[in-house]
């Protein structure tokens, strides 16, 4: 076995003791962004270079234990002491369906599951030129996810996180989505796009409040882009209020939601009484997702 191949082993075990749930995999990635390569050329890799025992050795570190991350973050120089460091913050980005997303401090970090709203979104019959809406958009996964689908369609990201919209911009940046600072529960939001929007969907904060969560969630997500409120609702049902106000006659949404809250979620949709169509879907691990819903023609 050479020596790198003993060190990611070594790793793995050592993030195994850990708790992550995936530590072969984060050893590769977190060895091949030390040796500044690619995962896939880990194994045509000689020598990683005289600097990489320590950056990969700190690296496993902040990803299993408690340590000072200044030397870790560059300029932005965090002494605070964290456990189980996201894998995603460490290396700065965080793969979404087609996409690599910046992440960091700050910014929810996009989930694969996730991305069976994605497909599901994806799959929808649009007309030409169409407005699609993506709210509490985060660093911008979904929005971007559905521009590189739609390359003619007008996308709108909105975000109220300030660090959130930084990170949404900077990914943003190049494409045709629009990033707007807006909170999505404030009365009234938009009303330019009322009768408007051809496709909306949100990952919002949906979590009930007594939730335990993993540490790499509770410590380094933003609690904001979490918690919903006691049954993890009080952010969705202003969704539906702003869908059922923005979407065309006949649009279809989608809304990202706890695995406890399916119910609820259907039950904001279907007590509105501007949709129809309201159904509970499943992602690829078989668990409640996401609720999808079509507004009801105006009369």
């Amino acid at each position: 076995m050479t020596p790198l191949r003993q060190a990611i082993a070594a790793a793995t075990a050592r993030l195994a003791a850990a708790g992550v749930a995936s530590p072969r995999i984060d050893a590769e990635l977190l060895a091949a962004h030390a040796a500044g390569v690619e995962r896939g050329r880990l194994m045509f890799l000689d020598d990683p270079g005289e600097r990489f025992e320590q950056a990969f050795d700190d690296l496993v570190a902040a990803r299993s234990r408690r340590i000072p991350l200044q030397h870790l973050l560059g300029t932005a120089l965090v002494a605070a002491r964290s456990r189980r460091i996201p894998l995603q913050h460490l290396l700065g980005t965080a793969p979404f369906g087609p996409l690599t997303l910046e992440v960091g401090p700050g910014v929810f970090i996009p989930r694969p599951e996730t991305e069976a709203l994605l497909e599901w979104a994806c799959a929808r019959e649009l007309p030409d030129n169409p407005v699609i809406v993506d709210l509490c958009t985060g660093s911008g996964a979904l929005a971007l996810g559905l521009a590189a689908n739609w390359p003619d369609a007008r996308v709108l990201a909105v975000e109220n996180s300030p660090t959130a919209l930084d990170f949404a911009r900077r990914n943003a940046a190049g494409t045709r989505v629009e990033v707007l600072d807006a909170d999505v529960t404030a009365p009234g939001l938009l009303p330019e796009l009322d009768a408007g929007v051809d496709l909306l969907v949100s990952n919002p904060p949906y979590i009930p409040e007594a939730a335990e969560l993993e540490p790499e969630v509770a410590q380094h997500d933003p609690a904001a882009a979490l918690f919903g409120g006691a049954d993890g609702m009080s952010v969705i049902r202003p969704i539906v209020a702003l869908a059922a106000r923005w979407l065309r006659d006949g649009a279809t949404c989608a809304v990202e939601h706890d695995d406890t809250t399916s119910g609820l979620s259907v039950e904001a949709f279907t007590s509105d009484g501007h949709f129809t169509e309201v159904t509970a879907r499943r992602d690829l691990a078989g668990r409640p997702r996401f609720v999808a819903a079509t507004r009801i023609g105006r009369s």
